[in-house]
């Protein structure tokens, strides 16, 4: 089956299978919120990205193998409503931006810094630090060495434009700002998009609205 990363709540997974990496998007909650499961080919072993809601959902597709850690890319509440009942059932690791983990209910086991890297098995995602939706939203960017580079961006970056910073100019140009530098700039327009809520994108697709973006202020 072709990915497409259309997932609606209550609806099957779609799985992107890459040569090192599986990557299982599923839709949950009220507010459509994405969640990725990362399963490394080599060890199976895996990685959640974002318990945003219906812990049995999650638990349902993270199987008996379990899962080693689980990742919020910010703390807005709409993101983390399953989290502590995921952990409960598997005994993963916490990891969440440095500067988020005070809004976060759920102990944060790693605090992750811009630059630093997350395993799964023996595929690495490394961090990038994106201000401005909240004070420490991270995106995870997997490099694929057998392709183009994977970004989970959260909710700093969507089909369209970046994340919510609420008609506030000082959030909005660090958040322009940090996508523009360490995305855009850093990686290639073949980059696919995995966003905290809705379809995906590439970071091709978004370029040529760059401009567009920054006049309109959000």
């Amino acid at each position: 089956m072709t990915y497409s990363g259309v997932v609606k709540v209550g609806g099957a997974a779609d799985v992107h299978e890459l040569t090192d990496l599986m990557i299982s998007k599923v839709a949950v909650g009220p507010m459509d919120n994405n969640a990725y499961l990362l399963r490394c080919r080599a060890t199976g072993e895996q990685l959640l990205i974002d318990a945003a809601n219906d812990a049995d959902t999650l638990l349902t597709l993270i199987g008996d193998d379990g899962i080693t850690a689980v990742v919020t890319t910010h703390r807005h509440g709409d993101h983390w409503q399953a989290l502590a009942e995921v952990v409960a059932a598997t005994g993963a690791r916490t990891y969440a931006g440095a500067y988020d983990v005070e809004g976060i209910p759920v102990a944060t086991d790693v605090p992750v810094a811009d630059g630093d890297t997350v395993r799964v098995g023996r595929v690495e995602l490394t961090a990038r630090h994106l201000v401005g939706h909240t004070p420490g939203s991270i995106a995870l960017v997997y490099d694929d060495p057998h392709g183009h580079p994977h970004v989970f961006t959260g909710d700093c970056l969507f089909p369209g434009g970046v994340g919510n910073t609420w008609k506030d100019p000082e959030a909005f140009a660090s958040l322009i700002h940090d996508v523009e530098t360490k995305l855009f700039a850093a990686l290639p327009d073949e980059s696919w998009i995995y966003p905290g809520h809705g379809k995906d994108t590439t970071l091709g697709d978004e370029r040529p609205h760059l401009a567009e973006w920054r006049e309109r202020g959000w």
